[in-house]
């Protein structure tokens, strides 16, 4: 069984190829990573609800990313 540190850290590796900037955030990123990690390791190990969960996600930060490529071309104009 995986453990929630272990879940952070291989998390952690992924975020290496598109890096959260955590600069003005008052939780640093291990503890926000563990904090998830324990989350998703208390969820229903059901493969349909994981798959939700997911797209979630997903679209939650393809918003976000929308509005952050939003919000800088308007500070440049």
């Amino acid at each position: 069984m995986i453990t929630a540190e272990q879940l952070a850290d291989l998390a952690l590796e992924i975020d290496k190829r598109d890096q959260i900037d955590w600069g003005e955030l008052a939780i640093d990123e291990h503890t926000a990573f563990k904090l998830m990690a324990t989350h998703v390791l208390d969820m229903d190990n059901c493969p349909l609800t994981n798959k939700a969960v997911i797209v979630k996600l997903l679209v939650e930060n393809f918003v976000l990313n929308l509005k952050l490529l939003q919000n800088s071309k308007h500070l440049r104009l």
